[in-house]
């Protein structure tokens, strides 16, 4: 709906109101009640269907009036969102003093202070503009918060899902304002819930943005190491390299867990049998593995790359290159670690599906023998069952021979099986 349509209807309703109170009639406060709670509905039924950003423009647009009256109507758990969409002097006009908090996001502001990180509280805006950080760290930001704490700085934010889906060529990149952008995933190893979380880098005029949509352990690692140890980092850059460099620590731990859970399974894997059943739960954990070995590889290239890019731009100092080759050292000592996994991981499936293989032999083995016991048997009752063995045995009394007949069979079907099992242990014998 255009802000023409909601004038023309908030006039309409003004109208409709203004001649109900002018009538007189009976239970006319009724009927005053009954018309105010349709209006209220439309409106509400409005506001539902519309954005936080248009309720902004909508609320900017209209005369004080109507927006007062529109204001009044929004949900209290909406207002937030649409405070942080208002010009100032409307905020003032409809909130007074009341400032957008940053609701359900977390940005966390960080200054040096006698050569160590010191955590700003940042509850409101104002809060952020008395600050002076190196390091801005946003934690689900909705839209018009990176709005604001990109204009405040002079910059535009961007959402950081949508960063990681450019190719990889285009994720890391110095902007024509000299911004550095990079674009990476990080490693959230958690107890049955493993993936890569995107984050955005932006370093611009000595502060390094951070954008992600959830916590990490890589940044409560840094954040810790930050705080409590002076002279950790002494600029926005040695923030970057550190939070690559924990990056990799923490793959290097997801790597341990790896070698052990695939100590468990090689374990059962090489027993002496297993069944079909527990072969099948072993392969889920071999191919959960490899898919976790798989992630991890590719989230440590992604670091590799932005170090690369860092050193190739010539934007590091000679300590925070000597840092990066370091982190690089330690990325290709993991690379062979995955690479000996994923070695480890194909001869476990491969061991895994020998085993099925050997349940299958056994049960078309068993199949065979069977076959072989009750191939004279059926022989025999085919011939029992033509008029031969009727004339053959005429005189004798039909219990008699049928009787002598099951026997027979059952002695020949114990002979060929025992026939059987002589042959095999036999040759088992001679390969022993």
């Amino acid at each position: 709906m255009s802000i023409e349509k909601l004038i023309d209807m908030m006039n309409k309703q003004k109208l409709i109101d203004g001649m109900i109170h002018n009538q007189k009639m009976n239970r006319q406060d009724f009927v005053e009640t009954l018309i105010q709670k349709q209006h209220d509905a439309e409106l509400k039924n409005f506001i539902a269907k519309q954005s936080s950003t248009e309720l902004g423009s909508y609320l900017d647009g209209l005369n004080l009036d109507n927006a007062k009256t529109l204001w009044g109507k929004i949900p209290s758990e909406r207002e937030n969102d649409v405070l942080w969409e208002l010009s100032d002097e409307r905020r003032s006009e409809l909130a007074g003093d009341r400032q957008p908090d940053f609701g359900e996001s977390k940005i966390n502001v960080y200054d040096l202070f006698e050569d160590r990180l010191r955590n700003i509280p940042i509850s409101t805006r104002k809060d952020l503009e008395q600050a002076t950080p190196i390091w801005i760290d946003l934690i689900n930001p909705s839209k018009a918060e990176r709005l604001f704490i990109g204009a405040h700085f002079g910059l535009e934010l961007p959402e950081p899902v949508e960063a990681t889906d450019l190719e990889v060529s285009a994720r890391f990149h110095v902007d024509e304002f000299d911004n550095i952008h990079l674009h990476s995933n990080f490693l959230l190893d958690l107890v049955g819930d493993s993936r890569s979380v995107p984050v955005t880098f932006i370093l611009h005029g000595g502060i390094l943005f951070s954008m992600r949509n959830e916590e990490l352990p890589v940044f409560r690692l840094q954040r810790r190491r930050a705080l409590t140890q002076p002279g950790y980092v002494s600029d926005s850059i040695d923030l970057l390299l550190e939070l690559y460099g924990a990056d990799v620590e923490v793959s290097a731990d997801s790597l341990e867990k790896i070698y052990a859970k695939l100590g468990v399974v090689g374990r059962h894997v090489l027993s002496e049998a297993i069944t079909d059943q527990e072969a099948a739960g072993i392969l889920a954990d071999i191919a959960e593995e490899e898919d976790h070995n798989g992630r991890i590889r590719s989230n440590i290239l992604d670091t590799q790359r932005a170090l690369s890019f860092l050193m190739r731009g010539r934007l590091l100092t000679a300590q925070q290159i000597a840092d990066s080759k370091e982190i690089q050292r330690n990325i290709d000592s993991l690379n062979s670690h995955t690479a000996f996994l994923f070695d480890k991981i194909n001869f476990l499936m491969d061991a895994t599906i020998g085993f099925i293989n050997i349940n299958q032999n056994k049960r078309v083995n068993q199949l065979t023998v069977f076959s072989v016991v009750f191939m004279p048997i059926n022989i025999l009752a085919g011939i029992g069952g033509m008029s031969e063995f009727s004339m053959m045995t005429e005189g004798t009394p039909w219990p008699i021979a049928y009787g002598a007949f099951l026997l027979c069979s059952a002695v020949i079907g114990v002979v060929t099986y025992a026939a059987l099992r002589y042959v095999e242990n036999r040759r088992l014998k001679k390969k022993m």
